[in-house]
């Protein structure tokens, strides 16, 4: 068994999947998630992040859109990046559950400040206006958690307990 059916177990039944192939660059689309990977903004929605995350074989998926946030999944095949961009008015946060990846930010297109290697539990911030790109630099797909919102707390907001955030939003 190779690899990529590794991937694609029913984790119910442990039998082999075979994945469902999109036409555009080899994707290959898994059966077995439990929830189905659509946008449920902008609802209450709670799911496992990191099943999702690794469920998702589309180069982007919005998983949730709500009037100040969106919640996106992607997967970044090896070689593929996300492609030089800046967001003006919105900060972004991204986690990495699986591969590696080489992400540059910089407030200049063609001079990064930041360089770092990424991987599996990586996290970082993006601020709005800076210029970023996630390549993946791995053999396996790249999987990714990302959210874009504008800022909704005072800078520097720590609230240790729920009841000090509640006392200090009202």
């Amino acid at each position: 068994m190779n690899s990529s059916q590794r991937n694609h177990f029913n984790t119910n039944t442990h039998g082999y999947i075979p994945p469902q192939r999109n036409y555009y660059k080899g994707r290959q689309y898994s059966q077995n998630s439990s929830q189905q990977l659509k946008d449920y903004g902008p609802y209450p929605f709670a799911i496992n992040i990191e099943q999702a995350t690794k469920s998702n074989n589309a180069f982007r998926t919005t998983l949730w859109t709500g009037q100040h946030m969106q919640l996106t999944l992607m997967s970044l095949l090896p070689g593929e990046d996300i492609g030089l961009e800046r967001h003006p008015n919105v900060d972004q946060f991204i986690r990495i559950e699986q591969g590696t990846g080489m992400v540059r930010m910089g407030e200049n297109k063609d001079t990064p400040t930041l360089q770092q290697t990424v991987s599996d539990g990586y996290a970082f911030i993006i601020p709005a206006g800076t210029w970023h790109n996630l390549t993946n630099i791995g053999q396996t797909p790249l999987k990714l958690y990302s959210i874009y919102a504008p800022p909704q707390h005072p800078f520097g907001t720590v609230h240790q307990t729920k009841a000090i955030a509640e006392e200090e939003e009202h």
